[in-house]
């Protein structure tokens, strides 16, 4: 009787060990707050740093994800709210194919951020100009203001700012929209495209005040929230961070 009871402890003793070996040797969570892959890479198969488990994202331990990465277009990446800041998401009916279309006319993530941050819906359906009117006339997806545009984009250079109506062509011309952001980063470079954005001319001649760089951090939140996980970028989720407007 005493050899079975023994034999019987020392099965269990040997159940739990081999559990205790099959578990996760750390329940920590990655850097940037989500959990790692139980599975590793077998979770990731687009190799981006970024697996799916459990119903929710985790990180690849090592991958290009760990240690906070979040992916693409500059500035750091954070999945924490930005210090200050209220963020959040919501479902916009619809909002997925919209991302699906900015991608099809030349979008990137950067872009799908940009114009998330700028429409809950990533439409032009807001008042004309944006209430403004000359070179702060803002026009598109993304609200892109005459300033840049008479002096970035080609299909605008050279026209001044009394031309302002004419950006209301990007209302309806996604692609050309998409193009003119594109080529207006490319003249002026991210920093200062940022800051131009945000403040017209004014911005550009001085392109790091507190705001600017809020408004930044804050469209570099919303990329990062879509690169998290693939879905994002073409489901119906919208992420929003509290940018006061001006």
């Amino acid at each position: 009787m005493k050899r079975l009871v023994s034999l019987v402890t020392m099965a269990a003793m040997a159940v739990a060990g081999a559990l205790a070996l099959a578990a996760p040797a750390s329940a920590e969570p990655a850097p940037n707050g989500y959990p790692y892959c139980v599975n590793g890479s077998a979770s990731d198969p687009d190799g981006d740093g970024w697996g799916w488990e459990n119903n929710q994202s985790c990180v690849v331990r090592g991958g290009p994800a760990d240690g906070g990465g979040g992916g693409g277009g500059g500035g750091g990446a954070s999945l924490a709210c930005p210090s200050g800041a209220t963020c959040g998401s919501y479902t916009v009916s619809g909002l997925g194919a919209r991302k699906q279309a900015v991608t099809s006319a030349g979008g990137n993530v950067l872009d799908l951020a940009i114009a998330m941050l700028e429409t809950d819906n990533m439409q032009t359906n807001y008042p004309y100009g944006d209430n403004k009117s000359g070179d702060a006339a803002n026009f598109g997806i993304f609200k892109q203001n005459w300033f840049m545009l008479r002096n970035a984009c080609s299909r605008f250079q050279g026209q001044s700012a009394s031309n302002w109506n004419n950006g209301a062509a990007l209302n309806s011309n996604l692609g050309a929209d998409v193009q003119c952001r594109h080529a207006s980063e490319s003249y002026y470079g991210t920093d200062r495209w940022f800051a131009g954005h945000r403040n017209g001319e004014t911005g550009i001649n001085n392109p790091n005040t507190a705001d600017i760089n809020r408004y930044k951090t804050a469209v570099y939140w919303i990329r990062d929230q879509l690169n998290s996980n693939s879905a994002n970028r073409s489901n119906d989720v919208r992420y929003w961070v509290n940018v006061p407007p001006i």
